[in-house]
């Protein structure tokens, strides 16, 4: 700890530059962001404005009190990996344990594991949820929209295909937005993981399309997505996407930090599946070209109701990408669904982690 407040103020500072940093970020990170946070309970993550806010009214005795209380009591967990055997793991962890001396919480003072939040689920028709923010640079004069679909089923053959529909379409939605209509230099397909879900993410970044134009266009390549590449997929071409996965999926770790860590996240996130990687893989090896279509149907295009999408977009200030700048706060739903401005995200996470924590 600081031995005293100039010390304690030297830290401040670098906590204070640090979340300052946050406004100079790139549009399309602050897209990510704001979908993070829409996506995350509050009670797990706060927003950067709260940080700056806290940081401002702690003191070094906050700071020592809050020591205490943290090594006064608790839950431990400790993960040993590599060349060491059962006994000895228990003596490095016995020392560790005596060294901090705290009590252990019962079970049922443990905070509960991060559950994401639902995206309210809604009809294709029916519009989604959208948060529109200024960008905080004014001078950055770029655009950014973020697409997302949130996939909430948790089983290996799940994760798989959702894998397998991004290893198909980010290459052709890189060569459609960014080659063909040169829109920006980020375009980008993924997979995110959060919890044991997962999220299908189309994001672009340019400094000549408004974000409202980026928004049509992402969802004019979803819209033709399966006639154009997932339709005309042929038994050939899902062999040579699983051959791909599979050689990812089965590769051996190549050091050892990198096996500890996914090991590390498994007892953190309490999934505790060790051997994920390996049952992914035999997942893989079950998935038809029904189990894709079927999916993209359901989870991306709102068949059977099933559709959770969250548009995220990123408004500059000025520049040929700007446009009308977003409101701060919008009404709670309008005919094109649940749209979001930076005042009304703390509200929506507040509501949406009630529900979910229940």
């Amino acid at each position: 700890l600081p031995d005293n407040d100039e010390e304690f103020e030297r830290y401040r500072d670098e906590i204070v530059r640090a979340l300052a940093g946050f406004d100079v970020q790139q549009p399309y990170a602050h897209a990510i962001y704001y979908t993070n946070l829409l996506l995350q309970p509050k009670m797990f993550t706060y927003d950067n404005t709260e940080l700056k806010e806290a940081i401002q009214k702690v003191s070094l005795g906050d700071l020592t009190d809050y020591v205490k209380k943290v090594w006064a009591s608790g839950k431990a967990e400790a993960l040993l990996q590599g060349n060491i055997d059962e006994k000895e793991a228990l003596e490095f962890v016995d020392v560790i344990d005596k060294t901090l001396g705290f009590q252990a919480i019962s079970s049922d003072e443990i905070p509960p594991h991060l559950k994401p939040s639902p995206i309210p689920l809604v009809r294709a028709s029916s519009g989604s949820l959208k948060i529109s923010t200024a960008e905080p640079n004014p001078s950055n004069k770029n655009a950014a929209s973020q697409v997302s679909f949130q996939c909430l089923e948790t089983t290996e053959k799940a994760h798989v295909i959702v894998d397998f529909i991004s290893n198909i379409l980010s290459e052709r939605f890189y060569e459609d937005l960014r080659t063909k209509q040169q829109l920006g230099y980020i375009v980008s397909c993924a997979v995110k993981s959060l919890s044991e879900t997962r999220n299908l993410s189309f994001i672009v970044q340019s400094s000549v399309a408004s974000p409202e134009k980026l928004t049509g266009e992402i969802l004019k390549f979803i819209a033709s997505a399966k006639t154009k590449f997932l339709d005309p997929l042929t038994d050939e071409e899902i062999g040579v996407f699983t051959k791909g996965m599979l050689l990812k999926k089965t590769e051996p770790d190549k050091k050892l930090a990198t096996e500890a860590n996914r090991n590390w996240g498994e007892i953190t996130s309490g999934r505790l599946q060790f051997d994920r990687r390996t049952r992914e893989a035999r997942a893989l090896l079950d998935i038809k070209k029904e189990d894709i279509i079927d999916y993209w149907d359901t989870v991306v295009l709102g068949g059977e109701d099933r559709r959770r999408m969250l548009i995220s977009e990123v408004v500059p200030k000025g520049g040929a990408a700007s446009s009308k700048t977003p409101a701060k706060s919008y009404a709670k739903t309008s005919k094109d669904g649940l749209q979001l401005g930076i005042d009304d995200v703390d509200s929506y996470r507040k509501d949406r982690q009630d529900k979910n924590y229940a």
